[in-house]
């Protein structure tokens, strides 16, 4: 009797389970924590917001997570191909994205809490120098917040296995011409990040050498893959993924977002749980990418990011940051204060 009970409930639980979606706020909130080090200030220099994908991720959701317990002064929005403009010149179409930030900026000013400091959009950089058009529309359309591109060189050599595949032609990073818009970018004062699979960092290790005079920000520690035909092959890849972060790292100009690494293409599978990870998860899975990107770039060149909503696939934003504070707890405190404060401050200028 007692055990058909317990079936009869073990059952129920799989059903309301079923009807919660991953990423839900009644998802995230299976797993709570205490704050740790509340009073902290962050600027998150990586996040999203879009509202044409099947899922809504604006200002007030940001404000949601940036308010939910760590004391987030400001943020970075990130380029992620929402709310172009319909018509116009196709090169200016990407214009629309830092527009619709800009609304959603005086919308966030109505209210107490982060803000965003700053935005990075998107151009394509094989215009070479004509790109400067492009920087100049984003520049007055973004009521003076503007600071660099993300044109991204993800290029996914198995597309069908990834929630997010790259689609970025080969050999972006070698393009004459993307190499020319590059240093337009640096000759204007505006940085330029990327994202792109592990199999790509060499490549860009190659490429970031040609363009000393640009300021570059790797993001997601270059995406070690853990899907696919990479899910077997965390080790292998983690060894060569060492080499070419220390090889990366010999360029002064290059910058890392250390975080990010919570998507489902990075494979950690808690995108596919009942509850999401909480931040001593994390830690056990994570730590060692982040000591090692930290000793190779060092504080002053390290950013803790979110990555957020994507990143919201396995865990809450409260518990993300409880986990990049554990990972980092034996750094100094001017350390710290570099990697979740002041390389953000300094490369974005905000």
């Amino acid at each position: 009797m007692i055990l058909n009970y317990l079936c009869i409930l073990k059952n129920l639980f799989k059903k309301k389970m079923a009807e919660i979606n991953i990423g839900s706020e009644e998802w995230l909130n299976l797993v709570k924590e205490e704050i740790v080090e509340p009073d902290r200030p962050i600027i998150d220099p990586h996040h999203h917001l879009w509202n044409d994908r099947g899922s809504t991720y604006l200002v007030e959701d940001l404000k949601s997570d940036t308010g939910s317990g760590h004391n987030i002064v400001k943020t970075v929005f990130m380029e992620c191909g929402w709310a172009y403009k319909q018509d116009g010149p196709k090169h200016l179409k990407v214009v629309g994205e830092t527009e619709a930030v800009v609304e959603q900026v005086k919308e966030s000013k109505k209210t107490g809490g982060a803000f965003i400091a700053g935005i990075v959009s998107r151009a394509d950089l094989t215009l070479g120098e004509e790109v400067i058009e492009v920087l100049e529309a984003h520049q007055n359309a973004s009521d003076g917040l503007f600071r660099g591109i993300r044109h991204a060189g993800a290029r996914a050599e198995y597309p069908e296995v990834l929630s997010i595949p790259g689609r970025a032609p080969e050999g972006l990073f070698q393009d004459t011409n993307f190499l020319a818009g590059l240093r337009v970018l640096g000759k204007n004062d505006f940085t330029y990040d990327t994202w792109h699979y592990h199999y790509q960092n060499s490549e860009f290790a190659e490429m970031v050498r040609k363009v000393p005079d640009t300021q570059i920000i790797l993001d997601h520690f270059g995406t070690p893959l853990g899907v696919g035909p990479y899910a077997d092959k965390r080790e292998e890849i983690f060894i060569q993924w060492k080499e070419d972060i220390k090889e990366i790292s010999k360029s002064e100009n290059v910058y890392i977002k250390i975080g990010g690494m919570a998507m489902p293409d990075n494979g950690f599978g808690w995108n596919t749980r009942e509850k999401p990870a909480n931040s001593d998860e994390f830690v056990e899975a994570q730590r060692r990418y982040y000591l090692h990107a930290i000793e190779c770039f060092g504080p002053e060149r390290c950013m803790m990011e979110s990555n957020f909503p994507v990143d919201r696939m396995s865990l809450s934003y409260h518990v993300l940051y409880n986990g990049l504070k554990k990972i980092v707890s034996d750094f100094s405190e001017d350390e710290k204060h570099q990697m979740f404060y002041g390389t953000t401050e300094k490369v974005y200028r905000v």
